[in-house]
């Protein structure tokens, strides 16, 4: 349908804008040392660990959420994407992944733009997704419109987004949202008058259905003893050969630099790198993935790492070290074992997607160690790393909670004996949601009636009662309100479950109550 059936012929809003021209300098990072540049990187907010911001949520409500930020027997916050179930009977569902990239804005709108697309777009490529016109985006855009040249760029980036990056990829963005008057002026305690201006952002949310979302990839790198095998480290490089510009990036952050060079996205080349992905997938081909994007490659490989509890070697393609280590140009980094290594980087090379093998993870070995051609970059270990990751993290915590709470959990890390998560199943998993008959509880009459109690503000009643269901019990909702008009008597239930949630009006003391 024609817009205009819908919504007549409105007055159109007209602007009039110019663009303007700004000069940048380079960025000059003479006398820096690569340990010391990805310590600095490491305690940056964008990069580092943000347990702080995590946990204070629930992530598990619906008993649906497959694929939450935590990875790795550590449950570190390190996943690419979200993964959640289309019920509690099935493997199928749906991934959301976000990208953006506002300091490149600062130099090229239109680039900033299409990097936010492909950082969308390669954190999805972790699930099973399928092809690329399956991803769906939301496009939440940010400017300081009516400053010079901010409405110019706006314009300019929209249109590169919306009419030909993503046309080129062939996903569509059906929704979004805009706020266009991102500054403020104010008057200081002196009487000065002051200024913020927000640069241009973009912020792209990809949305997709998965086909089976336990195929879905995650950054920690793999020590399963199943895994018998020696694996590969397979890097992907997604930028233009022999471009790696540090502008705009979150080294040039850290050293209060912008710089004049920035990374930017090659549409086909991102969607036969997506496409490829998606085959690697759902062969299970690979045992990890993690794209690069803040911070860089070195940034990868630490998160692979330090999620994984592993150490690595690794030797990047020559060239200048922290060029290397830290431009941002869309890529991605595979954990692939040794006999699946030559069909993973034959499928990369029939999707003309640049990968080779860079290194491979250690067993019983804590060591980082990062070369750049025959040079040695980087050489420390995970504690070093962790140490440097969570300090961020730990000083919020240290902020808003219990100081010495949040000390005990940075120091954790501590522990080089520390073997994480261990698991000792005495069923199969796999018996379950599969399409076939689920085990239950031996056959004696009727299954035995649950209780599953309700009130206002409980949100964990549904799969509580599927839980039950799966276990064989007949789940009955049972409200308070239920139990007070006596439109039910618990004699006739085997059993009773309180759900968790929130109190109904945040009533302070509600728990007390509850119980």
């Amino acid at each position: 349908m024609d817009i205009k059936v819908l919504l007549g012929k409105p007055p159109r809003m007209v602007r009039k804008v110019t663009r303007v021209e700004t000069k940048h300098v380079k960025t000059n990072f003479e006398g820096v040392k690569p340990l010391d540049a990805l310590t600095r990187v490491l305690h940056l907010p964008a990069v580092a660990d943000k347990t702080f911001l995590v946990t204070i949520t629930d992530r598990s409500v619906t008993g649906r959420v497959a694929r939450d930020q935590m990875v790795g027997k550590y449950q570190l916050p390190a996943a690419d994407c979200a993964v959640t179930t289309m019920g509690y009977k099935t493997i199928v569902g749906q991934a959301m992944a976000t990208g953006e990239r506002t300091p490149v804005a600062l130099l090229d709108g239109p680039a900033s733009g299409r990097l936010a697309v492909a950082e969308a777009i390669t954190n999805l490529a972790a699930a099973d997704v399928g092809d690329i016109s399956q991803i769906r985006l939301s496009a939440n855009w940010m400017a300081p419109c009516g400053e010079p040249g901010e409405d110019a760029r706006l314009y300019d980036t929209v249109e590169e987004v919306g009419l030909r990056f993503c046309p080129k990829l062939g996903v569509s963005i059906p929704v979004g949202k805009d706020s266009c008057s991102m500054h403020t002026t104010w008057t200081d305690a002196k009487g000065v008058q002051r200024k913020q201006v927000a640069p241009l952002s973009l912020v792209v949310s990809s949305f997709a259905p998965v086909g089976d979302v336990r195929l879905t990839l995650t950054p920690d790198l793999k020590d399963d003893p199943a895994i018998d095998e020696a694996s590969a480290l397979v890097y992907v490089n997604l930028g233009k050969p022999g471009d790696a510009p540090l502008g705009a990036t979150a080294l040039a952050q850290v050293y209060g630099q912008l710089g004049d060079s920035h990374a930017d996205a090659d549409a086909p080349l991102l969607k036969r790198f997506f496409n490829a992905m998606q085959t690697i997938v759902k062969g299970r081909l690979a045992l990890a993935y993690h794209d690069r994007s803040d911070g860089g490659l070195a940034v990868t490989l630490a998160e692979m790492a330090m999620t994984g509890g592993r150490g690595l070697v690794a030797r990047l393609p020559d060239g200048d070290v922290l060029e290397q280590l830290f431009n941002e140009q869309p890529g991605a980094v595979l954990q692939v074992g040794e006999r699946q290594l030559e069909k993973v980087l034959a499928i990369f090379k029939a999707a003309r997607v640049p990968a080779e093998a860079i290194g491979v993870p250690l067993r019983g070995d804590r060591r980082v160690e990062i070369a750049v051609g025959s040079r040695v970059a980087v050489k420390t270990d995970l504690t070093y790393l962790r140490r440097c990751w969570s300090e961020t993290t730990y000083r919020m915590q240290a902020l808003r909670d219990n100081p010495a709470s949040a000390r005990e959990e940075y120091d954790n890390a501590l522990d080089e004996r520390d073997p994480g998560m261990q698991f000792k199943l005495t069923f199969d998993p796999e018996d379950r949601g599969r399409g076939r008959r689920t085990r239950r509880a031996p056959a004696r009459g009727a299954a035995p009636k649950m209780a599953i109690l309700r009130e206002q503000g409980v949100n964990g009643h549904i799969e509580m009662a599927a839980a039950f269901a799966l276990a064989g019990f007949e789940s009955i909702d049972v409200h308070m309100s239920d139990l007070i008009a006596g439109r039910v008597d618990l004699a006739d239930f085997k059993g009773l479950v309180a759900c968790g949630g929130f109190s109904y009006g945040d009533v302070l003391g509600a728990g007390s109550g509850w119980a």
